[in-house]
């Protein structure tokens, strides 16, 4: 419990650190550095033999390279949009979309729609409402589907955590030239640098490793059952370290996600 404790934490207490360098290299330039950081983590881990993929491991494999970059992108660009609470909850509609799909169970079906029901409210009309941002939330959502879908299919074709590792480096490799570009244009400042580093780290390595370690002595509903917090660690977090507060209604909202997704992993244990 402490280990999935301190990876949902470590998660999104490094989305946090990463948005503060959003003024300075921008979410692009954030994700960019994630990417790299990441790359690092997984090669050293997993050790891919990239001279001996076929092609019937590769294309999965860039499929999960691209998804992989444009999850992160767009979850970090609304993270700067409409805060990291709002956006971490969009985004975990897609595991929780992944978990009900399958199932035809009324009670399932009620979870749909009371995670629904927390979307609409916190996409309802208002004058500040920003769409865009909701929306790359809601691309974000698609991809952690489609990340958790490809990643079934890179496990099956290829050993251990070689797959993942490729996918990081083709992700890390696409993201230079972007780098190099943002870096020219807005030149970094150390305290940006270290707090990007830093969203590498605590975003990608610390979860990434802690997932390994809970994974061998934990069921994998009861992982996901604990996934669902994520989106309220990640609403105090913002409000911790990016003064982001929330509102009755978004706080319901988000509160409407996370327990759909709990009832649903819940009865499926059973």
């Amino acid at each position: 419990m402490a280990t999935m404790f301190g990876s949902g934490l470590s998660n999104q207490t490094g989305a946090a650190i990463g948005a503060l360098a959003f003024p300075v290299l921008g979410p692009l330039g954030v994700v960019a550095v994630r990417q790299y950081v990441a790359a690092l983590v997984l090669v050293a881990v997993g050790r891919p033999r990239l001279r001996a993929f076929t092609w019937r491991q590769w294309w999965p494999v860039l499929l999960l390279a691209a998804v992989f970059g444009t999850m992160n992108l767009t979850l970090y660009t609304a993270i700067d949009r409409v805060g990291l609470g709002l956006a971490v909850t969009l985004e975990f509609l897609g595991p929780l979309t992944i978990a009900l799909a399958a199932s035809r169970r009324r009670l399932d079906a009620g979870c749909a729609a009371l995670a629904a029901a927390g979307v609409v409210v916190l996409m309802r009309p208002q004058p500040s409402t920003d769409y865009l941002g909701m929306g790359l939330g809601l691309i974000a959502a698609g991809c952690w589907a489609s990340y958790i879908l490809l990643n079934g299919v890179v496990g099956r074709r290829i050993p251990g955590a070689q797959g993942s590792a490729a996918a990081a480096s083709v992700s890390a490799l696409t993201f230079l030239p972007i780098g190099v570009v943002v870096a020219l244009r807005h030149p970094p400042t150390t305290g940006a640098v270290l707090c990007a580093v830093t969203a590498g780290i605590l975003s990608s390595a610390v979860p990434y490793l802690a997932d390994l370690l809970t994974l061998r002595k934990v069921p994998a509903q009861t992982f996901g059952l604990f996934m669902s917090v994520n989106p309220v660690l990640a609403a105090v977090v913002g409000w911790v370290v990016l003064r982001q507060s929330l509102g009755v209604a978004e706080w319901a909202a988000i509160s409407a996600v996370v327990a759909a997704n709990a009832v649903s992993i819940t009865r499926r244990t059973r």
